[in-house]
């Protein structure tokens, strides 16, 4: 087993440096009756929507092994866990608090302040209640209020006992991926009368989620006033496929739709200027305030990290994505490429002056793991991670402020789209039995944070 290191003076071994691991409710949580439907249900109902036919119902029984869960975060040494709370599962279709399902995330949150870990909360991270669908969901207005309703009733129980707390998980694939590609819950949406209006729709849900992000973030601050309050997006640095014009010209206006369109309207209450180059009848319907709502004042931006992007240029001077190739790909058919962190981010940096601070809210890959004499083997998830790491210290050198970096995953899970076919675990998980068993890559994980602690506890003691 290789290890990941770090040098003592790194930056990352400060002790105000969050190091957490990350999940979400959809993908491990199972106990489906304990809750009202999501989007995901239906959409896994959908023959061919999902790559093995499976759905989330049980997942990783999180909700029924959460205590067993929490003793493996503890062992790992991090810092903190981000977690998503399931909208379906706090607030039914009539309205009322489910009691017992808000008080699930609550005994949640005690354990692990019992066990000296922080918690941050996500509160929406894909998985729109069935029932809010049925009224037309990210493209109905009116979902962006039933979200600060239900924020306000999440962040009124648990309140400071939560260190931060995300509105939103990447408003991108919630609003491109989902509403506009089609490829994830709910696909096209039947109830809007734009349904044949792809790009009209993505734009639509994207508006509504960044609204949504805005009406809930002052409740929120005045509900838990000491915990920092922010929103998770989702970057990808944008390459031309050539060096031809049109490519480089196709790359930037792929970054403008796919980056710039979830980030400027939350600094500069602003769409990028690409939003006259769509018609008029594929813009988002924006009522007076709109902007000023969104632009809110962040405690932090979440960011997650998994690879770059490659565009060449269409007949219509659109852009469309080119796979990526070579020899380094992830079983996702990614593209490892650590060096893309640092360039999205000191790019948004200077774009962005006022880019507040950052935690990297997920980072990680899946590949298939390695199963010999009852140890799973992951060097090449160790690999990924030690570059990421470096390219984590080569942003902070050029000036930009990371306080934490979160892994993606804590645990194998239900991985959207892809069923159960890709594992992003440090924990492995046998999805018949329900076993958790630690991969060489948490074992690694444990030995640099005992490392890091080490260098620490001398420091605070002076």
């Amino acid at each position: 087993m290789i290890k990941l290191q770090l040098d003592k003076h790194s930056p990352l071994y400060s002790p105000d440096f969050v190091f957490g691991v990350a999940t979400s409710s959809f993908q491990i949580e199972g106990d489906r009756h304990g809750r009202a439907d999501c989007i995901w249900d239906s959409f896994c109902a959908q023959q061919g929507k999902i790559h093995d036919g499976s759905n989330g119902d049980r997942a990783c029984e999180h909700v029924k092994h959460w205590q067993h869960d929490v003793d493996i975060i503890a062992s790992l040494g991090v810092d903190s866990y981000r977690l998503s709370v399931a909208w379906a599962r706090v607030i039914n279709a009539d309205g009322s608090v489910n009691q017992v399902g808000l008080h699930f995330y609550e005994r949640l949150v005690d354990a692990l302040t019992e066990r000296g870990i922080s918690t941050h909360i996500t509160l929406y991270h894909w998985d729109l209640p069935q029932y809010l669908e049925d009224q037309g969901g990210w493209l109905n207005r009116d979902t962006a209020y039933r979200f600060a309703e239900y924020a306000a009733v999440v962040v009124g129980a648990l309140g400071d006992k939560v260190a931060s707390y995300s509105t939103i998980n990447e408003p991108f694939c919630s609003a491109y991926l989902s509403y506009e590609a089609g490829i994830h819950a709910p696909g096209p949406n039947p109830v809007s009368h734009d349904s044949g209006n792809r790009r009209k729709n993505g734009r639509q849900a994207a508006h509504h989620l960044l609204l949504a992000h805005g009406l809930a973030l002052p409740r929120m601050r005045e509900l838990a006033p000491q915990a920092e309050h922010g929103i998770v997006l989702n970057f990808s640095p944008c390459h031309g496929a050539s060096d031809a014009a049109a490519d480089q010209a196709a790359a930037a206006t792929a970054h403008d739709y796919h980056n710039r369109w979830y980030l400027q309207p939350l600094l500069q209450g602003s769409y990028p200027d690409l939003l006259e180059r769509l018609a008029a009848d594929e813009r988002p319907h924006i009522e007076p305030g709109d902007l000023t709502l969104m632009c809110q004042p962040l405690d932090f931006l979440g960011v997650n990290y998994y690879t770059r992007t490659t565009f060449k240029a269409t007949a219509d001077g659109w852009f469309k994505d080119v796979p990526p190739r070579g020899d380094e790909l992830t079983t996702m058919g990614w593209e490892v490429y650590p060096q893309g962190l640092t360039e999205i981010l000191t790019k948004l940096k200077k774009s962005y002056p006022n880019l507040p601070p950052i935690y990297i809210t997920e980072n990680g890959v899946a590949y298939d793991d390695i199963v010999e004499n009852n140890h799973i083997h992951d060097n090449n998830r160790i690999d990924y991670f030690q570059q990421h790491l470096n390219a984590i210290e080569d942003c902070i050198t050029q000036g930009v402020e990371i306080k934490g970096y979160y892994i993606w995953s804590l645990m194998d899970n239900f991985e959207w789209a892809e069923g159960y076919t890709q594992r992003f675990g440090i924990v492995h998980i046998d999805f018949d039995s329900g076993e958790r068993q630690l991969k060489d890559s948490a074992k690694a994980w444990q030995q640099l944070l005992r490392s890091r602690q080490q260098v620490i506890a001398p420091a605070s003691s002076c």
